[in-house]
């Protein structure tokens, strides 16, 4: 097994080389560290490397949040002995929240870890192995990300307040397997594959990454003292199972969605934005093998 461990390169991740490298001196892997040039470099790495490398056994390593996790698993999508792993060190990596009790910061305990297969969104040229939304609460996300820029302090939840206030009112029309999912204006949809999103939003609680489906979230325009009455049990899933949150969200599984408008749709791909008119999102099944860390039960 080769080990090839992609490292945000971003300005502010640079941190990243302290914490790892002194894991891997005597690890005894065979390895080597990329740092990424830009939004995008990570899949193009990943595919020019498979291109040259097809039959090695290569496990890549995300090392930053959803957003490096997803573009490395994009460019492993289709291709043989090849695996992704992620090291959680970025400003959202909630992505690891869907295994409790394994150390998503330790080199040793992924290595005696296990792998799984993972399904993937992808929207229109874009993969999401986490979730993909549109509306208020990727606006949340945009906000959050250009306040950590900025220096800021709860960069998510000035991200989230700024969203509710100007970013609530949404005219989309979306199709779910060939069926209308929403009538009048939209307050935001979630595309799920995992359950966890933003700053730990668990906001498709009954999601699963293997399953062949994803979760599809959709919550109308409502008053926003409605919303803030929801909005604790909305970031805890709990939502799911209150008949007054029933009247904003509604919920379901599916394999292919359309999502339009007249205006541009910002929609945000693992915390990347992608700006279109017309979205089509479609599962691809257990089409990434994921390789996680142990439990922390087991390390001991």
């Amino acid at each position: 097994m080769y080990w090839i461990f992609i490292i945000n390169g971003r300005e502010d991740m640079r941190f990243i080389d302290d914490d790892l490298k002194p894991q891997l001196e005597g690890s005894g892997l065979k390895y080597e560290l990329y740092h990424t040039l830009g939004e995008g470099d990570a899949t193009r790495f990943v595919r020019i490397y498979i291109d040259f490398h097809p039959d090695d056994e290569v496990c890549f390593v995300a090392c930053g949040g959803n957003g490096t996790l997803s573009e490395v698993a994009a460019g492993v999508v289709g291709s043989k002995n090849k695996s992704v792993a992620l090291l959680a060190y970025g400003a959202t990596s909630s992505f690891s929240c869907y295994f409790p009790g394994r150390n998503f910061r330790s080199v040793k305990d992924l290595i005696a870890g296990e792998t799984m297969k993972s399904d993937i969104i992808k929207c229109n040229n874009e993969y999401s192995i986490n979730i993909a939304n549109f509306g208020f609460d990727a606006m949340c996300g945009y906000f959050g990300d250009m306040y950590i820029r900025e220096g800021k302090s709860k960069p998510y939840f000035r991200g989230t307040m700024r969203a509710l206030l100007f970013n609530r009112a949404n005219n989309y029309r979306i199709i779910v397997d060939g069926k209308k999912m929403s009538k009048g204006l939209t307050m935001m949809c979630a595309v799920a594959n995992s359950q966890y999103y933003g700053d730990f939003y668990k906001c498709a609680p009954n999601a699963k990454i293997d399953d062949g489906y994803f979760d599809v979230v959709v919550a109308r325009f409502c008053p926003l003292l409605v919303f803030l009455i929801l909005f604790d049990k909305f970031k805890t899933g709990e939502y799911v199972n209150s008949k007054f949150a029933s009247l904003v969200f509604k919920f379901c599984k599916a394999k292919h969605i359309e999502a339009s408008s007249k205006n541009l749709i910002y929609f945000l791909v693992d915390g990347e934005v992608v700006a279109n008119r017309h979205f089509n999102i479609d599962l691809i099944e257990k089409a990434v093998t994921l390789r996680i860390p142990r439990l922390e039960t087991e390390a001991k």
